[in-house]
Parts: structure tokens; sequence; C-alpha cells
């Protein structure tokens, strides 16, 4: 491909074109609160119902497997489906997914709020995930193409990422607030007014872009990397159930992994891959990934266990389960907000490594919570955590974006998305099972110990709450003494489960040492910049694609 071509692409993807398509120095921070309007509508969604459960129960009648695939139906389609979507928005235009996407889910927002039966309700939130793959790479993506500045690009990140974190920790909040007063269908109905608001102004301000290669886009590609991100995604959730050994779990788990392997294969060997795994590949992104992992790991599987001990153990409804979690969604917000300070002064390694162990600290303080209230330690605890979890989760997330070429910018932004969904799945297969692990075996003991059968100290020993339903059933002492069991039982494999995700959190930080010391080292800051200007200069001559008509994975606009 001659020079100007080469040029012209390159600036077709780092600067948005003009006009009312256009984002401007004018209204990219409008087109960033568009952004994130839709982002945080797409991240409530995926806990939302989470509260909504024992409503949609008694109206609807589910069956305990229709049930499971009500809750799970949405985040696995949109994990599955986000480098599917990711890599088709480069080639046809990130506007033009948007758009789609936010259609999508309108209209699956409608149709889930009036379901008259549990499979109408599951066929919408599969359409809700649909659309939500749609547009969480989207977002990341334009917001890479409206902000070429670097400095600027991370304080819309900071935006950004602190959106995601805390649409997921107030879902469960809007659903209780909504719930006092309606039915369940609104937690559905809430998403249309934004939706249809955004269609005209995504419509009239976003930029649209595409890839500058030339390849076609891989079907068959896509749908291998669909198929096997449902299968690993849908075995963590089967084992985070507690049926690791089950074939419904290592059997999608061993597909899903083998389905993927044959994807990496199959893109090496295509002169026009979907993902550029030699961008993947490079310490500062595929560090940044790893990264995003062990962070939602941390943050989902915390969060599910903090939510169970908040309501179940100091006995608090879930709406003020959601305002004691109010500080981190605080603390989450403020971090983002000074993420691109923080960029600036400390640099991607010292700033992630600090988030890590701030989190890790943050984590150890919150060991000292017991049976009973201690509110100041507890704001205190998850003040620090969301702070640091966040904090981490910019640094990751600007690396990430900063590192890959403009022109792949859909594939890197899925590439991230389906880190975080993967890192959520793992959070909550990993240390719910080391929470099972350390809270069962007490139980148990204690359920012989006063003289109940085996089957009842087995359903005991699943959950906190089933072993409240026993100790109901069974009343007078043995049931007392069962219920006190299970609640010393579930803090210790709460602090169990804390020292764990402790050690995880400060292995990030020793894997964030890999990360570039400071902010300007990208990929274009290594290059030669005699070659860098050849390249983009017009009329150069100089071929747009080396090695066998490879995307290039550098010239990563720099501030």
């Amino acid at each position: 491909m001659p020079g100007t071509t080469t040029a012209i692409a390159r600036q077709a993807a780092d600067v948005p074109p003009p006009g009312p398509h256009g984002a401007d120095r004018h209204n990219r921070w409008v087109v960033l609160v568009v952004l994130c309007a839709s982002l945080l509508l797409v991240a409530i969604d995926a806990t939302v119902l989470h509260v909504a459960v024992p409503a949609v129960s008694e109206d609807l009648r589910p069956g305990a497997v229709e049930l499971l695939w009500i809750v799970d139906a949405y985040p696995l389609v949109c994990a599955s489906l986000l480098i599917l979507f990711g890599t088709l928005g480069d080639k046809v235009g990130t506007r033009r997914v948007l758009l789609f996407g936010y259609t999508l889910f309108a209209a699956a927002s409608a149709v889930a709020a009036f379901a008259h039966s549990p499979g109408v309700l599951i066929g919408a939130r599969a359409l809700l995930g649909v659309g939500g793959a749609m547009i969480m790479p989207a977002t990341l993506s334009i917001l890479r193409q409206v902000f070429p500045d670097r400095r600027e690009r991370a304080l819309a990140v900071g935006v950004w990422s602190a959106v995601a974190a805390v649409g997921a920790a107030i879902g469960p909040l809007v659903g209780g607030l909504l719930l006092e007063h309606f039915w369940w269908g609104s937690v559905f109905l809430i998403n249309l007014p934004l939706m249809a608001a955004g269609l005209p102004l995504g419509r009239w301000l976003l930029p649209e872009s595409v890839s500058g290669s030339d390849g076609p886009w891989d079907v068959l590609g896509a749908v291998m990397a669909a198929a096997g991100l449902f299968g690993v995604i849908f075995g963590v959730k089967q084992a985070g159930g507690g049926e690791p050994l089950s074939p419904l779990c290592w059997l999608p788990l061993a597909a899903g992994a083998l389905l993927i392997a044959l994807f990496v294969r199959r893109q090496r060997g295509r002169p026009h891959p979907l993902i550029d795994f030699g961008t993947l590949t490079r310490a500062a992104f595929g560090t940044s990934v790893g990264c995003i992992v062990l962070t939602v790991l941390a943050l989902v599987g915390l969060a599910l266990i903090a939510a169970q001990y908040l309501q179940l153990v100091l006995g608090l409804s879930p709406l003020e389960t959601g305002l004691r979690l109010l500080p981190l969604s605080l603390a989450a917000i403020a971090a983002g907000l000074l993420g691109s300070r923080l960029l600036a002064l400390l640099g991607p390694r010292r700033m992630v490594a600090l988030g890590f162990l701030a989190t890790a600290v943050a984590v150890l303080c919150l060991t000292g919570v017991g049976q009973h209230d201690r509110p100041g330690l507890l704001v205190g605890g998850f003040v620090l955590l969301g702070f640091g979890l966040e904090t981490t989760l910019f640094g990751c997330y600007e690396s990430m974006l900063s590192e890959a070429p403009a022109e792949h910018s859909g594939g890197a932004a899925a590439v991230g998305e389906t880190a975080y969904q993967l890192g959520a799945g793992i959070g909550i297969a990993l240390l719910g099972s080391v929470m099972n692990a350390a809270y069962g075996p007490g139980v148990r003991s204690a359920a012989a110990r006063v003289g109940l059968s085996a089957s009842d100290g087995a359903d005991a020993s699943h959950s906190l709450g089933e072993a409240y339903e026993v100790a109901g059933h069974v009343g007078g002492g043995a049931g007392e003494a069962l219920r006190h069991a299970a609640r010393s039982s579930f803090v210790t494999g709460l602090h169990v489960t804390l020292l764990v995700s402790a050690a995880l959190l400060v292995a990030g930080a020793l894997a964030a040492l890999r990360l570039p010391r400071r902010m300007d080292g990208t990929a274009g800051a290594r290059e030669h910049p005699e070659e860098r200007d050849d390249r983009t200069r017009p009329g150069s001559g100089r071929p747009a694609e080396a090695g066998g008509g490879r995307p290039l994975s550098r010239g990563v606009t720099q501030s």
C-alpha cells in the first residue's frame, strides 16, 4: 500500500472526522458523557437483577435451572461475544456497532420487563448480553479515537473505568430502591429512556472509524473465539457453583480451551488477523490484561462475600447493604478522577503496583471484622479498597489502550473487557471455593455435635443462608447452636478468603513491575523517530504493513 494511503488510513484512525459526526476538541467531553452513560447501564444490568431474584421467582415460578440461566444468561453471552463485536467494529465501524447495540439493548430491556414466562426472560437476558457486547468495547474504542492526546485520554479513561466499576457496585442498590416501589420489571425499564436519548446523540456526536487494513473479517475465527470463551466462562461459573469435578464443568471448560487454542493458532497464520497477537504478547499490553484479571478477581469475589457478610452476619437489609458498600463506589469515583494526575506523577508501573498494594492493605484491615458490627473499620476498609482497585484498573486500561494501535482499538478494548469478565468468573469460582472449603467443615462438625442428621449437616454446610434455614427448621437449642456455629464458621472463612485475596494482590503488584516506568513508554516511543515519521509522512512511499502483510502494531499517537 502506498505511503499516502497509509497516512490517510492512520489519520482516519487517530483523528476524528470533522462535521456533525465527528468529535472535535469542543465536544469530545460531551462524547465522553454519552459513552459513560451507556456504559453505566450495561454495568448496572450485570448486577441489578440479583436483588430481584426472589420477586422474579415468586411471579414466574422458574425451576432451579431456569433461575440460574435468568441470572447468568446476560454475563455469559456478553463475555463470549466481546471479541466478535470488538473486532467487527474495527472492520465496519465502531459507531455503527454501538448504535446497533443501543437499539438491541433497548428492545431486549422492554421484552425482559414484561416477560410472562422464564423462557422469555432468559431469551431477553441473552439479547441484553448481545447488546452489551456491542456497546462495551465500542465505548472504549471510540474513546481512543476522540482523545488522541495521551494525557487527556488518561483523564477520560479514568472517568470511563470509574463508571464501569461503580455501575457494577451500585446495581444491587438501584435494584433495591426500585423494588421498594415498583415490580421487578422496573429494573429493566430504566434502560429505555437513556438508550432512547443515546441513539440520536450518538448518531450526531460520535465519530465513525474503521480499520486501515484491507483483509476480510474472519467470520470463522470470530465464531471460534465466541464459542471458546462461552465454554471457558461457563465452566468457570459451574466450578464457582461448587461442582468443579462434574462433567458440566470440565467438559465445556476443556472444549472452550481447545477452541481458544485453535483460534490463536488460526490468527497467527492469517495475514489479517482479528487480534494482533504481536501486540498482545508485548510486556505492557499482556501485563495490563493479566492485572485486569487479578484486579476484577479480587473486586467481584470480595464484593459477593462482603454482601453476604453484611446481610447474613450483621443482619442488614439489601438497601442497607448497598448503602454500606457506597463508600467503595465513591472512593472508586475519586480514584478515577485523580487517575490522570497520579499516572503523570507516578508512571504506569508504580501506579498499578501501589494500587495493588493499597488494595492488599485494605483487605488485610478487613480481617478485623467479626460477628459484631464495626462500621468504622468497614467504611475505612471499603474506602481504601475502592481507591486501590480503581487506581489499579485505571493504570491497566490506560496502559493497554495506549499500547495498542489505534486502528485495532476495538479488538484491544474487547480483549480488555474479556479479561474483566473472565476475572469476574474466576473470582467467584476461586474465592467462593476457598470460602466453602473454610466454612463447610466447621458447620458439619457443629451439626454432628448437636445431634443433627448427616443430610442436615451437609445442607447447612453449603452456605450460611441454608444453615439458617436448617436451624429454623430444627428449632430449639440445637437450632440456635447451629446458627451460632455457622455464623462463626462464615467469619473464619471470610478471614481465610481475605488472606488468599491479599496474596493474589501482592502477586499482582509484582507482575506490575513489567509495565513501563513512565507514562510515555509506549510502542510509538520505542520506535525509531525517523522510521515513525517516514511511515506517516504523506507520499513517503513506505509500506503500511510488514512481515507478510501483518498489521503493524506500532505508531501509537503520542501527546
